[in-house]
């Protein structure tokens, strides 16, 4: 089972009220940038929504949830696909849009070929730094219907302890009334990396803004070439990842 599909379980989350209200941006941002996987051009505009909408993507003339119902697997990136439509490399940006609380917004991307039915969203630097700037620049608003009534904010909460292998990773989640988070990485064979692990019991928007937001893509010297081969890194530089060797 992925990931994606454990957490689909619907015995396995309840959905519950925060005590918030649902917010949105108070004004637009469009941020222009290189894509990492198809090298492209790609100009990102991210508009306030009304409550009750949610996160979702623009991809011509049809519309993709920000939901883990429309995410596939794809390789080095993470990637949702709706009606032969995708938009691919949304983990920095919708990382950014959760943590800063931004309950509901239209994200609308436009590369340099308008007839593309797969979007990217742009590297940057690598990291959710950028966006998580863009958002704070503009402020947030409580989010109104068409009535101007606000809604509360839900949040899902998991009812028993899964668990989910791949290889040698794996992830673990457990019960629990508020968000703590433990990860670790062990790269053994790469000296500038080795073994590191973060762990917080308060996983706040500052602690995301200046722990988690500036941590950038990496990737290892020797599988660059492999990597360039296969078509998976076109947009790729030493300003949107660090390489170790």
């Amino acid at each position: 089972m992925t990931l994606a599909g454990a957490f689909k379980s619907s015995t396995l989350i309840s959905w519950k009220s925060t005590g918030k209200l649902q917010q949105t941006l108070a004004k637009c941002i469009e941020r222009t940038g290189v894509t990492l996987h198809s090298g492209k051009t790609a100009t990102v505009r991210i508009s306030p929504e009304l409550a009750g909408e949610g996160r979702y993507f623009v991809c011509g003339s049809k519309l993709i949830p920000a939901s883990i119902d429309f995410a596939q697997e794809g390789p080095l990136c993470t990637t949702l696909y709706k009606d032969g439509h995708s938009v691919r490399t949304v983990e920095h940006l919708l990382s950014a849009l959760e943590a800063t609380c931004v309950d509901n917004c239209r994200i609308e991307i436009n590369n340099s070929d308008s007839e593309d039915q797969s979007v990217e969203v742009p590297i940057f630097d690598g990291s959710a730094r950028k966006w998580v700037e863009a958002i704070e620049q503009v402020g947030l608003k409580v989010a109104t219907d068409r009535g101007g009534n606000s809604y509360e904010k839900m949040a899902p909460f998991l009812n028993e302890p899964v668990h989910v292998w791949k290889n040698d990773s794996f992830v673990a989640a457990f019960p629990s009334p508020e968000v703590h988070v433990t990860c670790g990485i062990n790269f053994s064979h790469v000296p500038a990396i080795g073994c590191q692990w973060l762990s917080s019991t308060t996983i706040s928007s500052t602690f995301y803004a200046n722990q988690i937001a500036p941590s950038r893509t990496f990737c290892i010297y020797e599988e660059v070439e492999r990597m360039r081969n296969a078509g998976l890194i076109k947009g790729g530089s030493v300003e949107n990842a660090i390489v170790c060797r």
